[in-house]
């Protein structure tokens, strides 16, 4: 193990931190990292290694958000707190689409549009939906103002558009839920912070599946890059969340939107004409 794969492995961690929670896709940010920034090893766990450290992502949201998802207290004595194991069946609800599919049909998708070129499009694609539909936004209110005004209906529509994160690279989880969210009238706090809690099963989950898949043969080096890029993107996550929660009180989506477009274009322009 050198140094310098464990700096590109706190590289990783950075890029994960930040752009799992900004709408403008992890995944496809790290499959683009691995075109410059290489790991030494396989192709196979460099697969495994892109999504388990969102791991560390996730335990961000565990620590900030304790109090609003934990169901229980024990102070003086047990009490079931019904509000937040109701959040949870919606949240649980809004996995569903996107765990049948993943399940059904995740190799798939791997195989045919893991690439830079699918990350080009949708990243692109997605911007243009977010500036549209803030454009919209302007001139209507919004419908859902509290995460316990979002219903079950409104759960599975925002799982169908996560769906899409599911089969696209560069569509972003966080950017599909979001844009699904603002377009049924939810409120871009309410959503934010819906987002940040349906991570929590859904990266748990696809972990645990590629960790299954790959089997638990991992080498000493391997273990050590998947936790320093787990431990690293958990302290980034800690800052990008408490920005992000911070900036959509004051701004809207769009400059994330303009982002993605600005960023697609160049993808595009440098597997066109320089790779």
């Amino acid at each position: 193990m050198s140094f310098i794969e464990i700096l590109k492995a706190v590289f990783f961690g950075i890029v994960e931190g930040i752009t799992e929670w900004l709408p403008v896709s992890s995944t496809g940010h790290l499959i683009l990292l691995d075109e410059f920034i290489q790991l030494k090893e396989s192709d196979d766990f460099k697969n495994v290694f892109n999504v388990v450290i969102q791991l560390g992502a996730i335990m961000a949201v565990v620590l900030l958000y304790w109090k609003q998802i934990f169901p229980f207290s024990f102070k003086e004595k047990p009490v079931v707190k019904k509000d937040i194991f109701s959040l949870w069946f919606k949240i649980l609800t809004a996995c569903i689409p996107a765990a049948v599919i993943g399940l059904l049909f995740d190799e798939v998708f791997e195989k045919y549009f893991y690439n830079p070129a699918t990350v080009a499009i949708f990243l692109i694609l997605v911007g243009v939906a977010f500036i549209i539909l803030e454009t919209k936004n302007k001139t209507r209110s919004t419908r859902v103002n509290s995460l316990s005004e979002i219903t079950y209906k409104d759960a599975f529509i925002i799982g169908l558009f996560q769906l899409i994160a599911a089969i696209f690279p560069g569509t972003s989880r966080s950017g599909s839920t979001i844009m699904g969210g603002l377009a049924i009238g939810v409120s871009r706090s309410v959503i934010a912070e819906f987002t940040f809690f349906l991570a929590i099963p859904v990266m748990f989950g696809a972990s645990l599946l590629k960790i299954v898949k790959y089997g638990l043969a991992f080498s000493s080096s391997q273990l050590i890059l998947l936790i320093v890029s787990m431990v690293v993107s958990f302290v980034v996550s800690v800052v990008v969340i408490k920005f992000l929660m911070g900036y959509i009180k004051k701004h809207d989506f769009k400059a994330f939107g303009w982002y993605r477009i600005v960023l697609g274009i160049l993808v595009l322009a440098y597997f066109a004409f320089v790779k």
